[in-house]
């Protein structure tokens, strides 16, 4: 405990109970005497103590007004509060615990006594903030380690997105702008209230970074098939749609390998459901409606908005005006309503993306 003389309030309408008070405490701590409750408060806003030994019967103002005082302002609600007493009923003991007190000291003192409850409560108290810095530094590291492993977790995410997308050599930058389109119909989503139920669930900083691996399915694919230089075949178109449940099989296998997986609850649906579309015509399970997950109907308007600026070994981009309008047409067949609603009012910050990103 801290060597410093410890500051000590001795609360009491008597001025023998003062003086007494103060010469059996001065040689062990700075002792203020305080002859009423009223001037207890007076002191307090220039001076806190480590312990206050107040009376309890006072005239104007008792020990028990003056403890629910103290204990109702933050400012004073930590201070231990010891009561002095000539009253030795139980009941008057505990509606003195009961509003806040750490104990009972009788009147007339016993210098022994006082002392030793005055050490064995100021110990107390030190530990309890000893203990409370300690928990507060505890979960000052619990943030900061969670903040590390939610960084590898992201950079582990990037990394497998950025190889996936090293492969479909002509996609260069899509992972990096679908999560931002992701990121700006989402804001959109939460400050309109818009699905709120679901995606006031989310965590968005597992949500976001987690998009990224909507594709990872491609490793599986060929380069054949990928960089081809004109339109895929029936049979290979077959194989294309097999990027999304490979994907789901991929996050699945590690997640299961891990306890810490939360991070990956978002990636399997963005894998598996961003193909679907709303009249059901999608794969690879033909969904439709609102039985499509949200994540995989966000990240449908974000891909093929994508797709349709980006130059690919089959088609040369198109212009933003020109993706817009093609988004805008599959309201309903394609695309969720609702989020076509938003979308249209998004579509300048899409095409700035797009820009600044291609």
């Amino acid at each position: 405990m801290d060597k410093e003389r410890h500051r000590i309030m001795l609360v009491d309408d008597n001025m023998a109970n003062l003086a007494i008070g103060k010469n059996m405490l001065r040689e062990f701590y700075e002792v203020f005497p305080i002859p009423s409750g009223a001037k207890l408060f007076e002191v307090l806003e220039r001076v806190t103590p480590a312990l206050i030994l107040l009376d309890v019967l006072m005239p104007e103002m008792d020990g028990y007004e003056a403890i629910r005082r103290l204990k109702a302002d933050p400012r004073w609600a930590d201070i231990p509060v010891i009561f002095l007493t000539s009253k030795n009923d139980e009941r008057s003991e505990l509606e003195g615990l009961s509003l806040g007190a750490i104990d009972y000291v009788a009147k007339p003192f016993s210098a022994p006594l006082l002392l030793k409850r005055i050490e064995n409560q100021l110990l107390i108290a030190f530990q309890k903030k000893e203990l409370k810095n300690y928990n507060d530094n505890l979960q000052q590291m619990v943030e900061v380690k969670t903040a590390q492993v939610v960084e590898l977790q992201n950079a582990v995410i990037s990394t497998v997105a950025e190889m996936v997308e090293f492969r479909d050599n002509m996609t260069g930058g899509h992972v990096t702008r679908t999560q931002k389109y992701l990121q700006l119909i989402v804001d959109r989503l939460l400050a309109e209230n818009i699905y709120k139920d679901e995606v006031s669930n989310w965590n968005l900083a597992f949500l976001l970074p987690s998009a990224q691996l909507h594709d990872v399915g491609k490793i599986a694919i060929s380069d054949a098939i990928l960089n081809k230089p004109g339109k895929l075949t029936p049979e290979e178109f077959e194989e294309m749609k097999k990027h999304t449940t490979i994907g789901v099989q991929a996050i699945e296998k590690i997640s299961s390998k891990t306890e810490e997986h939360a991070f990956l609850k978002h990636a399997g649906v963005f894998a598996g459901t961003h193909h679907e579309k709303w009249d059901g015509s999608g794969y690879p399970k033909g969904l439709k409606g609102e039985t499509i997950p949200l994540e995989g109907r966000l990240m449908a308007i974000a891909d093929v908005y994508d797709a349709l600026i980006s130059k690919r070994p089959y088609k040369v981009p198109l212009s933003t005006f020109d993706a817009e309008k093609i988004i805008i047409d599959g309201r309903g067949t394609h695309f969720d309503p609702t989020l076509i609603d938003v979308f249209q009012k998004l579509t300048h910050e899409f095409a700035q993306i797009a820009s600044e990103e291609g």
